[in-house]
């Protein structure tokens, strides 16, 4: 397993293609608030859930100054089906090699179904404006962490 992020970690940078394939930087984000959420794969049960748990709070956490992006080891094809299936505003990165969620400690063992296996961690890390980790959560349940999300966050 990869080390986790904490508190007062600077964020690592990435610079990953979008559903369009278009890079997007974490530097974008420099000034802004920012949740970045790693999760398993696209158009799975939970993998959906929290998808359109995030785009259903989408609102309420630009309201209080978050930008989201949601990143898996999904190739580019998949991340525009997903989006555009489920009507997702936010950016979808490809973090085809797994590195980026090596990086963020968001790829380790896991399991599933009683298998045993190894791939990206259903992860949250929240960064504020100068590139600090804010909030660092591995292992979240698709359901309901985004509502518990937005209460860490005072939302």
């Amino acid at each position: 397993m990869t080390s986790q992020l904490s508190t007062g970690d600077t964020a690592p940078e990435f610079n990953l293609p979008d559903a369009e394939g278009v890079p997007v930087g974490l530097d974008e984000y420099r000034g802004r608030s920012v949740v970045v959420y790693f999760y398993p794969k696209a158009a799975t049960p939970g993998c959906t859930t929290e998808a359109c748990d995030f785009r259903d709070n989408l609102e309420s956490l630009q309201g209080g100054g978050y930008s989201v992006i949601g990143i898996s080891s999904d190739p580019v094809e998949d991340l525009a089906s997903f989006s555009a299936d489920h009507a997702l505003t936010f950016p979808l990165l490809s973090d085809a090699d797994s590195v980026t969620a090596k990086v963020w400690g968001a790829y380790g063992d896991k399991e599933f179904n009683g298998k045993k296996m190894t791939g990206t961690l259903r992860s949250t890390v929240v960064i504020d404006g100068e590139g600090k980790v804010q909030l660092a959560e591995y292992n979240v349940d698709a359901t309901g962490h985004v509502t518990d999300l937005r209460s860490k966050l005072g939302l």
